[in-house]
């Protein structure tokens, strides 16, 4: 089988993005961070998706980044509740996180390396989304490039390594439809930026909004738990 490093968040995306890579039959290595994030929680709802996919590996990786701060994920700033969504209006909130994927795919294109994976899996869209300038096809597109120059599997290998982004093009409604049709479970999952200590999601920040919206698009029960 050929081995993949998967990033996983333990959100719908990602968690969807590993399904879809089980199902091309890699064999999967996925890679969670504890980076200071306030939404730790999702390190936990990572592990059970990991479990649930049968993954071969999963490491949570360490990386301080309240150190850096700068965002409400990593930062003592209030988590945006209730306002207003628009989609499709490329507009940077102040829940994005500086640089997090491209430190992310840096350490997972390390991973990848020493197992021997070409393959690297991360589940962006550019559809439903909040603005994030790394969750763009010109970043992705810009990172492999990178990664194959300054890389030594890129430089000597056989085969040119390769960042996948199978929801690039997809909305938020559209992932939900696929992993269901994948059989995932998304009970295991969470998407809130401001969980309770039970886990629960806040169910007003805009990760929550954009979850439940894409249920009730999609016509499917939204298994979350909601504060609100």
């Amino acid at each position: 089988m050929r081995k993949a490093v998967i990033l996983l968040s333990g959100g719908i995306d990602s968690a969807t993005t590993a399904a879809i890579s089980s199902d091309s039959g890699y064999e999967l290595y996925c890679l969670s961070f504890d980076y200071g994030q306030r939404h730790k929680f999702e390190l936990n709802c990572a592990s059970k998706v990991a479990d649930f996919l049968h993954a071969k590996e999963h490491k949570n990786f360490r990386l301080d980044m309240r150190r850096i701060g700068g965002s409400a994920l990593t930062a003592d700033i209030d988590v945006p509740k209730n306002r207003e969504i628009d989609t499709n209006k490329f507009n940077i909130p102040i829940t994005y996180v500086p640089a997090r994927n491209m430190i992310f795919l840096s350490i997972a294109s390390a991973w990848a390396e020493v197992i021997g994976a070409n393959d690297i899996f991360i589940g962006v869209t550019a559809v439903d989304f909040s603005g994030y300038p790394d969750c763009r096809p010109e970043f992705i597109k810009s990172f492999e490039q990178t990664l194959n120059l300054g890389t030594k599997q890129g430089v000597e290998g056989n085969e040119r390594m390769k960042v996948h982004t199978p929801l690039i093009n997809l909305s938020k409604k559209e992932i939900v439809e696929l992993g269901t049709k994948l059989g995932l479970d998304y009970s295991l999952t969470i998407s809130c930026y401001d969980p309770d200590e039970q886990g629960r999601s806040c169910g007003e920040c805009d990760s929550c909004q954009i979850r439940h919206q894409a249920f009730i698009a999609a016509n499917i029960a939204d298994p979350t738990i909601y504060v609100k």
